[in-house]
């Protein structure tokens, strides 16, 4: 009597079932395959690879362009008319897409060593294609709209590119397993040599990425330039509302080199001259709640008894556009809240020996009663409140020329970059830049001419010891009371020892490789391993039968060589589960001979 039994004996794969699960919807065992992936499958794992190479690029962009969120949400104020904090829903989306996609590749990935079949699926397959399109407009958008911060990422890269570079080195000598595992398996030679090219040129090409690392901070301390100075954007806007007494008077105790009435200087109907960024009073003030009627109006075009009136501190707690509302003191936060539009001479009384200024202002509407005046009028409540004349940095263009004659000890700041022999000329002492629009060699040849660079508006520490390390001599902060605590940039490090660091990290990565192929081709080169379960009618159909019966004389032999003395029936399994051919018991001469 023939006893039937099953080949093998199929224990539970949870791990196997959660990957091909996730991946493909494939739960069950029967809906795995070993056969090849298919092409299309395949163009489907170059669109993921390429898309979490792209969602990667837009996320380090995002997240390190966090030195510019208040300038971005000012920007997109602008265009849209109201304030909102954009900065947080675009970062936890960019965020959320780049994790899925990373997940995504990782399964991919598992299921490449494991040695089973791609089969995304559509589910996966839509979300792929709808993250890829968001990151492909939301970046040209960014492009279109606002290209110079597209600059920020190639200075980012003088802070992290060699860390970026030990950190690719252990993901390229990591994928080495799974690039050994695909050489060692591959049937075709072609295939073999084509990947390991591949992966090499790859490797090699990390190797010396260095050569093209350019960061000021590998230099020795011996150097480096004094720390930069810090001018308060605004006063203190991290711990006040912007451009009220009290953010000036923050700014002062932290005893910064000096504060900046940013372009935002107006003469109202009265003469008074004050402070506001914005051309209106709605995004700083209670304007709309107090006269509805006026919120859009210029705000040089309000009465100072009007302006008075308003309160100019609830909006800070409101929109908290720093995210440090919540740190401030009970006390402090109550000052806060009563804070009222400060008058341009109210500020220069508290900074008058304390700290330097940086003014500009902009014309006023062509119907203001004090149109034509408005500049003698700025200058007289500058020189009438006694700060001294070196200790003011005019940025205004207009009647510049009138301006050197009144005021001749003022630091006339150039809003451009320009020849600098041609600036000295026209008497400039300072230029004050976007950081994104300077590099060292600027930097280093405006020092030789004795100009004084000043960079606007950097937040981030990592920023401010790039700059550091460049020689800038001063930069705009509004994030002055932590900068002014750094006594070193976050990092130095001299040339020789970050040569020593690239040759170690690139020797050990190399041995590990090499390791790792020799290992594979050992471990899957020398040993052939034929697994019943592979053979399945799913196989015999993709495969002649010639193959198939060669797979199973193969097996039957593996079993007389391990020393079986008595071989149960080999059932093959077809694709609706009987059998469709028996094998019985036999000894070595009957096999061979049946096998002649």
């Amino acid at each position: 009597m023939v006893k039937h039994q099953p080949l093998q004996y199929y224990e539970p794969q949870l791990c196997l079932s959660c990957l091909t699960g996730i991946y493909g919807c494939r739960w069950k065992r029967y809906q795995r395959s070993h056969d090849d992936t298919t092409k299309w499958e395949r163009l489907w794992f170059l669109i993921l690879t390429f898309t979490f190479f792209l969602t990667l690029v837009w996320f380090y962009f995002w997240w390190e362009v966090h030195n510019d969120y208040n300038e971005i949400n000012w920007f997109l104020y602008k265009r849209m008319g109201y304030w909102s904090d954009w900065s947080v829903p675009i970062l936890v989306t960019t965020a959320a897409g780049f994790t899925y996609i990373t997940a995504l590749l990782i399964l991919a990935l598992c299921h490449i060593a494991v040695g089973q079949q791609l089969n995304l699926h559509w589910i996966h397959k839509i979300g792929l294609v709808t993250t890829f399109i968001a990151t492909v407009i939301t970046m040209c958008s960014i492009a279109q709209l606002w290209d110079d911060e597209w600059d920020m990422v190639i200075i980012s890269l003088q802070a992290t590119a060699p860390f970026l570079h030990i950190g690719a080195l252990v993901a390229v000598t990591a994928l080495s397993w799974l690039i050994s595992g695909q050489i060692a398996r591959a049937e075709r030679a072609s295939t073999q040599m084509l990947t390991f090219t591949a992966y090499f040129a790859v490797v090699i090409g990390l190797y010396l990425l260095p050569l093209t690392i350019y960061s000021p901070c590998i230099m020795e301390r011996k150097d480096l330039t004094p720390k930069p100075t810090i001018i308060g954007h605004r006063g203190a806007p991290m711990l006040a509302p912007e451009n009220t007494l009290m953010s000036f008077q923050k700014a002062v105790e932290q005893k910064i080199y000096g504060v900046q009435a940013d372009v935002a200087i107006r003469q109202v109907y009265d003469g008074v001259p004050f402070l506001m960024h914005d051309s209106t009073l709605r995004r700083t003030t209670n304007v709309e709640d107090v006269f509805p009627e006026l919120a859009s109006e210029k705000s040089s075009m309000f009465n100072w008894t009007d302006l008075e009136s308003l309160n100019a501190g609830e909006w800070f707690f409101e929109d908290d556009p720093f995210w440090t509302a919540s740190s401030l003191s009970a006390s402090d936060a109550k000052q806060a809240r009563n804070q009222s539009i400060c008058k341009l001479a109210d500020m220069l009384e508290l900074i008058r020996d304390n700290a330097t200024v940086l003014l500009n202002l902009q014309t006023l509407p062509s119907d203001h009663p004090f149109y034509s005046a408005f500049l003698n009028i700025t200058l007289e409540t500058v020189l009438s409140s006694g700060i001294p004349q070196q200790a003011v940095m005019w940025l205004p263009d207009a009647e510049r020329r009138l301006v050197q004659q009144v005021a001749p000890g003022f630091q006339q700041t150039a809003s451009s970059k320009a020849d600098a022999q041609k600036l000295r000329d026209e008497g400039f002492q300072k230029l004050n830049l976007r950081y994104t629009k300077v590099t060292r060699d600027d930097i280093r040849e405006y020092a030789a001419a004795n100009l004084s660079v000043n960079l606007y508006t950097v937040n981030e520490p990592w920023l401010y010891s790039v700059l550091w390390c460049a020689g800038v001599q001063s930069v705009t902060s509004d994030n002055s009371h932590t900068l002014s605590r750094l006594t070193s940039p976050l990092w130095l490090m001299p040339l020789d020892e970050y040569y020593l660091i690239w040759i170690t990290a690139d020797l050990i990565s190399f041995t590990v490789i090499v390791g790792v192929f020799i290992f594979q081709k050992w471990r899957l080169g020398s040993i052939r391993t034929y697994n019943p379960e592979q053979i399945m009618l799913s196989a015999a159909v993709r495969r002649s039968s010639r193959d198939v019966n060669i797979m199973k004389e193969k097996l039957i032999f593996s079993e007389i060589n391990d020393g079986v003395e008595t071989t149960d029936e080999l059932s093959l399994c077809s694709e609706n589960g009987y059998a469709n051919e028996v094998v019985t018991p036999m000894d070595h001469r009957d096999v061979k001979l049946r096998l002649d």
